[in-house]
């Protein structure tokens, strides 16, 4: 008997692996020294969309603990008390959006597996 799989919803639009893969291996490339603030304002809010995107699949949570801690570490991340301030220094907006960015690419890589799509 074949895998049966769900029609992606018309409301949502579907992961794009590719995309994803790409705006996190270009943030994490980033270097503190050449980039600057207003990349990195740029890129976060990019990586924070990609990352609730993923945060939205089913990729099973419920009877995989190491993925329980990716999404708790997800939203410890992601709470408005732990963003840095606008004020903030550039580094800590950089150190930020590279855990963004990290974190994305293991939920991605999660996806691709539980989702059959290949590798990120």
């Amino acid at each position: 008997m074949s895998e049966r799989r769900e029609a992606p919803s018309l409301d949502e639009p579907p992961i794009d692996v590719e995309l994803i893969g790409d705006s996190t291996e270009t943030a994490l490339v980033m270097q503190l020294g050449t980039s600057t603030r207003e990349d990195v304002n740029t890129r976060t809010p990019i990586l924070i969309g990609h990352l609730q995107q993923l945060l939205a699949e089913e990729l099973g949570a419920d009877k995989d603990e190491t993925v329980r801690r990716l999404f708790h570490e997800a939203y410890r991340l992601l709470d408005l008390k732990t963003r840095p301030a606008p004020d903030a220094t550039t580094f800590a907006a950089y150190m930020f959006m590279g855990e963004v960015a990290s974190l994305t690419r293991r939920f991605l890589w999660v996806y691709t597996q539980r989702s059959r799509t290949g590798v990120a």
